[in-house]
């Protein structure tokens, strides 16, 4: 059907130019009224036709028809005036209205960014077009005295509805990138309608023949037709569409358009003479209705620009999703708040709070669930913060709350209390409830305070991480010891850089006892950090942050072929057996890094050793956190020849059945638990059921932190094969390895143990 309508689209054109060729060459009465009420049963069939098949708008189409209705009585009613009778002319007008009715409907239903410039234009255009119709024709008619008063002013009004129309078709037209066929044929056909209108009227008031009066009904008759093959044409259907109102250049072509619309009537009136007193008060009578139209238009032009500058404002102030201020708003806010803070004794509160483990929401609930909680989130905020609280969205899981009001410290934690409070119900998502925590930084200031609100928001932003450090779910006020800390964090992080090259790192050896043979089966190399300046930094502090920034995959594949290395220098020397091995602690960073198994087997290769020297310890938190990507990792290394050992054992969350299933090798019992066995029956208990479960399982069992004989003489009647702590020896460089097992070998301890 889209393809008969293109066609019967085509065809009406054809018929638009074959009718006005041949209303042009005949001036027969009856031959212009059939061609008129033939073109205004067209385009009622073809708005009726639109409806069915394009599925253009039931009351578009509708006013379309009755306009046809309406011109079609008024070609009955044509009696070869200059102007028609008064009747035909009324029904001209209400056609005429109805089609202005049914395009401005078009331009409101589809068309949402125009109708309040465009719609609001057309009181001052009518105006301008009255005002120089009358000048131009109405007047010259009534002077001729040839028709009737009432027929020349109703002649006269079609000219500014006509004028209307054609500004909005003109509008409509310069507000596409890409014009649609049905559009550029509607235009034209109100073009040919106005022109019609204004031969007609010109030629009747300067007593012109009835020939190119008559002529005049070849528009007419164009006009209908036109409009027909619009609405036969199948991109009728687009004008109905959602438009895309950044590509529209409308502004522009309205002020152009409205700029002449108003300047020729003026110019008009300005350059001709009023013939008398009735022309004269018409002629006053219009300007100041012109005027009137134009500074109401002006008025509502400005409240529409201030509206727009103000949700424009909103817009660039707001967060989409959760609506809620953002980060420019909020800034804004709080630079309110510090100037505020001399003259009173307010110290303003600035909350920040952070999601826990938001990411895990978006990794297994999606998207859309993870925005839902966001706004959720927002909602709990707002209700319980304080009125006059500012409650913004600062980044993905990041809110902020303002409360300019709060006098103290105990204020302050008051209002973190109660927004933490707030995460403690589930949230009720449409897949079901979901629970969260929350972690919050809080700082303050004061009349004191000389930062800016980017220094107040970096320091709640410090605090959050504190809390989120501490174990999330809490909250940490910031404070000097804070600031600190952080100084100190960022001296080592930018140290730590340099450190490997500089070669401040360096690896100790702590040997590992076989319990049974009373020899040295091993060492574990442990990262030490001496800084250029002589300062010792222990291997808690920089160790988390390497493994945050990175550095921890430089370090640790240095670590890895600087103990291999070692551990065959000593074997050829003979300072240990051919069979001794070396550990090396492996981070969650370094596991998750795909070359990992490459660096490895690269160590192994550079220092010639096999991959059975070789344990790598992990911690249950890699199993626990990534045990996808930590179990590829392992077998990887597996195939190596490596050995796994799972460090701090006892100290997590591992079930029986993670550790089946992961390529483990060997147990280290936590020395919490090892120092503790000598004098607490429960630790003693658990220490016995590790050991049974690690010899059922096929592993190898090293109980770390050993520092007494009462907890070695334990450990070997538990049946635990082997041990490291400072009672066997304490960490050595490598130079002092030769000595350290020899004096080992020659120790008390061995000989107690050889004693029992």
């Amino acid at each position: 059907m889209k393809r008969a309508g293109a066609l019967l689209s085509n065809a009406a054109i054809g018929a638009a130019v074959a009718l006005g060729v041949l209303l042009m060459a005949t001036s027969a009465p009856g031959v212009h009224r059939s061609a008129l009420l033939l073109g205004s049963v067209v385009m009622a069939g073809a708005a009726l036709f639109a409806h069915r098949v394009h599925g253009v708008d039931r009351r578009l189409c509708g006013l379309i028809a009755g306009a046809c209705a309406a011109f079609a009585v008024r070609a009955i009613l044509i009696d070869g005036t200059p102007t028609s009778s008064p009747v035909a002319l009324v029904f001209g007008v209400v056609g005429t209205a109805l089609l202005v009715v049914a395009l401005a409907g078009l331009m409101v239903q589809r068309y949402s960014h125009v109708p309040a410039g465009a719609l609001g234009d057309a009181a001052p255009i009518a105006a301008a077009a009255w005002l120089l119709a009358w000048t131009t024709l109405v007047r010259p008619l009534l002077d001729a005295g040839e028709v009737a008063p009432a027929a020349a002013v109703a002649g006269g009004v079609f000219v500014p509805l006509v004028t209307v129309l054609l500004y909005m078709a003109l509008v409509l037209v310069s507000s596409h990138a890409q014009r649609p066929a049905a559009l550029v044929l509607l235009t034209a056909a109100v073009v040919a309608d106005l022109v019609g209108v204004l031969w007609r009227l010109l030629a009747a008031a300067h007593v012109a023949s009835s020939q190119l009066l008559l002529g005049a009904d070849a528009l007419f008759v164009a006009s209908f037709l036109l409009g027909a093959a619009a609405f036969l044409h199948p991109s009728i259907a687009t004008l109905e569409r959602p438009h895309d109102a950044g590509r529209t250049q409308g502004a522009s072509t309205r002020l152009v358009l409205l700029t002449g619309c108003v300047a020729i009537p003026v110019l008009a009136v300005a350059l001709t003479v009023p013939a008398g007193t009735t022309d004269r008060v018409v002629r006053v009578v219009s300007t100041v209705a012109l005027i009137i139209a134009v500074v109401l238009r002006t008025i509502s032009a400005t409240r529409d620009l201030r509206r727009s500058h103000e949700s424009l404002l909103h817009g660039a102030q707001t967060d989409p999703l959760t609506l809620l201020p953002n980060r420019e708003l909020l800034i804004t806010r709080v630079n309110e708040a510090l100037s505020e803070t001399w003259r009173s004794a307010t110290m303003p509160t600035v909350c920040l709070i952070d999601v826990d483990r938001f990411k895990n929401i978006n990794d297994s609930l999606g998207h859309a669930s993870g925005d839902e909680v966001l706004r959720v989130v927002a909602r709990r905020l707002r209700s319980v913060a304080p009125e006059w609280a500012t409650v913004a969205r600062l980044s993905a899981d990041e809110f902020v709350v303002l409360d300019p009001r709060t006098a103290s410290a105990a204020e302050a934690l008051a209002l973190a209390d109660t927004l933490l409070a707030s995460f403690r119900e589930p949230l009720g998502l449409r897949g079901g409830d979901v629970f969260i925590t929350a972690s919050i930084g809080v700082t303050s200031a004061t009349a004191a305070t000389t930062g800016s609100s980017t220094d107040l928001l970096n320091h709640a932003n410090t605090a959050m991480y504190r809390a989120k450090d501490a174990g999330r779910g809490r909250i940490v006020v910031y404070d000097g010891s804070i600031k600190e800390r952080e100084k100190r964090r960022l001296q080592l992080e930018a140290a730590l850089y340099r450190a490997l090259d500089r070669r401040e790192l360096y690896l100790e050896y702590q040997p590992i006892l076989d319990l049974d043979t009373r020899d040295v089966s091993g060492f574990e190399a442990l990262m030490r950090w001496t800084m250029s300046d002589g300062a010792v930094v222990g291997p808690a502090e920089f160790i988390p942050i390497a493994e945050e920034t990175g550095t921890i995959i430089p370090i640790g594949a240095w670590a890895l072929l600087e103990a291999l290395s070692e551990l065959r220098k000593w074997i050829e020397l003979g300072h240990c057996s051919p069979d001794t091995t070396v550990s090396v602690n492996v981070s969650p960073r370094q596991l998750a890094d795909a070359n990992f198994p490459a660096v490895v087997a690269e160590a192994l290769a550079r220092s010639g050793m096999s991959g059975d020297r070789l344990w790598l310890e992990i911690t249950e938190s890699v199993m626990i956190s990534e045990p996808t990507l930590a179990l590829e990792t392992l077998v990887s290394l597996r195939d190596l020849g490596v050995r796994i050992a799972l460090d701090d054992f006892g100290k997590g969350y591992s079930s029986l059945s993670v550790i089946q299933q992961f390529p483990l090798h060997r147990l280290k019992i936590d020395r919490q638990f090892v120092q503790g066995m000598a004098d607490n029956d429960e630790d003693r208990q658990l220490v016995r059921t590790i050991i049974l479960m690690g010899d059922s399982l096929g592993l190898d069992l090293v109980a770390e932190g050993v520092e007494t004989l009462q907890q070695l003489r334990v450990l070997t009647e538990l049946g635990c094969g082997k041990a490291q702590g400072y009672l066997i020896s304490r960490p050595a460089p490598p130079a002092a390895i030769a000595a350290t097992v020899s004096g080992l070998h020659r120790s008390s301890v061995l000989a107690t143990l050889l004693d029992d």
